[in-house]
């Protein structure tokens, strides 16, 4: 396939256009959408069953940091207040917390792990950064990044479909190697 518009410009605009959706009252973190973008690509390039299982683990993974907010919030003293006390404390929360992550991504729905560790990251970047339409509430930051996580999957389709791909005529050439041939 051949692009009318190359992939690089139109990716661009579209990235420049994130700057509205974050930069706006609701205080929303545009690089989520970067995030589940790039995550698109990794995981195979856009399409239906992609977004799906992203879909799926992203929201899964940012549930399981909030979990971990939340439960330090709570009890992340309870070995005392000093800095080695409370990193213990947080240390055996993730513990408990990452294992029942990567359990779950024992199913299939949300097989996708690598995924699932997108969306976690994309949590505590967005609560720790100060991001959302509420800064510092557990559940409207869930809600901010989980929507923006949501719109890489969409943004990644519109960066191929707007570059207007068309089919090359077969020349009788021999295609370019795509990786170098393994020295004999």
């Amino acid at each position: 396939m051949r692009e009318l518009v190359p992939h690089e410009i139109v990716a661009s605009i579209l990235a420049g256009l994130t700057a509205f959706i974050g930069g706006t009252a609701l205080n929303l973190p545009p690089w989520a959408i970067f995030i589940s973008w790039a995550g698109t690509f990794l995981a195979g390039g856009p399409s239906m069953a992609v977004a799906r299982k992203l879909w799926a683990a992203m929201p899964a993974g940012s549930t399981f940091a909030m979990l971990i907010v939340l439960v330090d919030q709570h009890i992340g003293s309870a070995f005392g207040s000093s800095r080695l006390a409370q990193d213990a404390v947080l240390a055996l929360i993730i513990l408990v917390v990452n294992t029942a992550l990567m359990y779950t991504g024992r199913t299939a729905f949300f097989s996708l792990i690598p995924g699932m560790f997108l969306g976690f990251a994309s949590y505590f970047a967005t609560f720790f950064g100060g991001f959302g339409f509420h800064p510092g509430n557990l559940l409207a930051v869930w809600v901010s990044v989980v929507a923006m996580n949501a719109l890489g999957p969409v943004f990644a389709y519109l960066s191929r479909r707007l570059a207007f791909p068309r089919p090359v005529a077969a020349s009788g050439a021999a295609p370019a190697p795509t990786a170098i041939p393994d020295a004999a």
